[in-house]
C-alpha cells in the first residue's frame, strides 16, 4: 500500500483549512485516511503560532515507514526541521525576458558603461 502525506480540505467556501493526513495514495483527496497528524491554516499570518500544527513524532514515524509528502508538505516539513530542505531549481527560461528585450537590455548596459568610461577619461 502506497502511503501519502498529504492536506485534506475542509473549511468554507474561500474560507481553506487542511488537515494534515496520512492516507492511502488511491483514496481521494478528502476522503478516508489512516490518521491526522496536523493542520494547516493558510489565512493566518506566516509568522502566527497556529497556523502549522504537527505532530512530530507520528510524522517521523510514518516518514521512516515509507509514506511520500506531498510537495507543498515537503516544504512545510522543510521549514520545521522534520526532514532536509529540496534543493530548489532556478529559474526556468519561461520567465525570462523574450529574445529582443534581452538584446535591448544589454544594448542599454553598454551604453551606459560607454558613458561612464567617457566620463572618466574626461576628468
Amino acid at each position: 500500500m502506497a502511503l501519502k502525506i498529504r492536506l485534506a480540505r475542509g473549511g468554507a467556501k474561500k474560507r481553506p483549512f487542511y488537515r494534515i493526513v496520512v492516507a492511502d495514495a488511491r483514496s481521494p483527496r478528502d476522503g478516508r485516511f489512516i490518521e491526522k497528524v496536523g493542520t494547516y491554516n493558510p489565512l493566518l499570518p506566516t509568522d502566527h503560532a497556529d497556523r502549522v500544527i504537527l505532530n512530530t513524532e507520528a510524522i517521523q514515524k510514518w516518514l521512516a515507514v515509507g509514506a511520500q509528502p506531498t510537495d507543498r508538505l515537503v516544504r512545510v516539513f522543510a521549514d520545521k526541521g522534520l526532514i532536509a530542505a529540496p534543493a530548489r531549481a532556478e529559474q526556468t527560461k519561461k520567465s525570462q525576458p523574450k529574445a529582443k528585450a534581452q538584446q535591448r537590455a544589454k544594448e542599454e548596459a553598454e551604453r551606459a558603461a560607454a558613458a561612464a568610461e567617457a566620463e572618466s577619461a574626461a576628468e
